[in-house]
């Protein structure tokens, strides 16, 4: 697929945007393929440009000097980031890392402004998404203190199954043991055990390298 194909298939707020603003968005999209473990973005450089998961799978982590690390979030295909950044101008807080060889889309910051002061829509879908991430985040600090490992891994593939930031993907996604492992922040054994006790309690379907939800909203409340 070109690159308006792509952005059709995984950027929601794309078919929001006239003839014109879609045709400037398209020529100032850079797509790049990553392999796993590539860097995308690095925490402490000045943001210049918004992201986009086409094709893959990423996560959003902070780290410190002694080289402890957290997850903040994953990003399936059809989830974009680093709004705040460019909004702020600013260094991004985070690194963007690929959990697996991803398709990465970088729209120029200068064409996001363009589209803040030329597309009442595209200001309404960005309105949301921020609104949501707010939620996601006080949710994820809320959980990783309170919850028990089987709850946490049913919270954190429900994030990555929100239709607000991750809209048009299945109720079906392709994700290991291993990368549910890393964003939840537990061993993969751990992440095998909770795995199938959320099958047991039929939310989920444990399928080879990937996982089918069920019931998404029992996931979002396991554990409570």
């Amino acid at each position: 697929m070109n690159t308006a194909q792509m952005l059709q298939a995984h950027a929601a707020w794309f078919d929001l945007l006239d003839a014109d603003q879609q045709a400037r968005v398209v020529r100032d999209t850079v797509l790049a393929e990553v392999p796993e473990g590539t860097i995308i973005e690095h925490k402490g450089v000045v943001a210049e440009a918004w992201i986009g998961v086409l094709d893959g799978l990423v996560k959003v982590s902070v780290g410190n000097a002694d080289g402890k690390l957290a997850s903040l979030t994953g990003v399936p295909a059809g989830g974009w980031i680093g709004e705040g950044s460019l909004l702020k101008r600013e260094a991004r807080k985070y690194d963007i890392i690929a959990l697996r060889r991803s398709t990465i889309a970088h729209l120029r910051g200068d064409t996001f402004y363009w589209l803040l002061d030329a597309s009442i829509p595209f200001n309404r879908y960005l309105l949301h998404q921020l609104n949501e991430r707010v939620a996601q985040f006080i949710g994820k600090a809320e959980y990783d203190r309170l919850l028990a490992p089987d709850a946490r891994v049913a919270r954190c593939l429900a994030e990555l199954f929100n239709p607000l930031l991750y809209p048009g993907n299945s109720m079906r996604l392709e994700i290991t043991q291993e990368e549910i492992g890393f964003l939840a922040r537990i061993s993969r054994q751990r992440t095998n055990q909770a795995l199938r006790a959320l099958e047991a309690a039929q939310l989920l379907k444990i399928e080879y390298g990937a996982v089918q939800v069920l019931d998404l909203d029992g996931l979002k409340d396991y554990g409570v």
